[in-house]
């Protein structure tokens, strides 16, 4: 998984799940609650219904008892613990963990109002370079801590990812079959650090990338998101990347602890903490 701040990636391999045998609830049934037990002490998870086969899946996971004795494997403060990983039930310690699946993936559900606050509980996934559509872990999961943003930092999250649509607007572009002339012209320029022949060489498309950017959709924090950034905190450079399924309504503090735990190599707790059990709320 890519979460900017991760260098591994957490499963291999792009399959659709198949939900046949999952729990089919609808987006106006009972919100579905479930209690995570930690070394650390308990939190309790609502599950989003805007996202239902993901929600789906976690419940059928969590019947199925998959989660019970799994590690917080991967803990970084200020930004979030990641867990689920089935290879973490009996690791020694140091080993590296993270690549742990259950040998499918799930659909993106990324909602533009379902965003990274704190206490967020998200699917990990691999990175875009493997994963365009960003389908989600069939099981491994984060829950954001994050920081309180000012509103100055947040514009400036909204420009580099602004910015960073004109970069996929110019892959769009390059890899098109009718400009391999000119992508290979890029290539030998960034071999040879032309400087100067690479932006020459930029210019003669950059109308065409302003052209299509100035049509396009601008990604802008919402009133409401830049309010909880600014007072309770969060991750919002991972919003509109990964899918959120559900939020902490108890426990916050238990988020804080594990995030404040001693790390070693690969970020993993060097003291384990660990996910005794998981339960439906009744």
């Amino acid at each position: 998984m890519e979460l900017k701040k991760f260098k591994t990636a957490i499963i291999s391999g792009i399959l659709l799940i198949s939900l046949t045998s999952a729990i089919t609830l609808k987006p106006g049934d009972k919100v579905t609650k479930v209690r995570i037990h930690t070394t650390k002490g308990d939190m309790v998870v609502e599950l989003y219904n805007e996202t239902p086969l993901t929600r789906d899946n976690f419940i059928k996971l969590v019947k199925q008892k998959f989660y019970d004795s799994t590690l917080f494997h991967r803990v970084i403060q200020g930004f979030m613990i990641q867990g689920g990983d089935p290879q973490s039930k009996k690791a020694a310690p140091g080993v590296m963990l993270g690549n742990g699946d259950v040998g499918y993936t799930v659909p993106a559900e990324i909602k533009a109002d379902l965003y990274h606050k704190k206490g967020a509980l998200a699917c990990a996934r691999t990175g875009d370079n493997v994963n365009p559509a960003k389908a989600s872990s069939g099981c491994q999961f984060y829950i954001a801590e994050g920081k309180v943003y000012s509103d100055a930092e947040l514009t400036q999250m909204e420009d580099r990812i602004n910015m960073g649509m004109k970069q996929q607007i110019f892959s769009t572009i390059i890899d098109k079959p009718e400009n391999a002339a000119l992508k290979q012209k890029f290539i030998q320029y960034q071999q040879q650090s032309n400087i100067d022949s690479l932006r020459a060489l930029a210019a003669t498309i950059e109308p065409q990338i302003d052209s299509i950017y100035a049509k396009s959709p601008k990604f802008t924090y919402t009133a409401e998101q830049r309010k909880t950034y600014t007072t309770i905190g969060g991750v919002p450079h991972l919003d509109g990347q990964y899918t959120v399924f559900g939020e902490v309504i108890q426990g916050l503090n238990i988020v804080d602890s594990i995030a404040a735990v001693k790390t070693g190599p690969a970020d993993r707790p060097v003291q384990d903490v660990r996910i005794l059990s998981m339960e439906i709320v009744k």
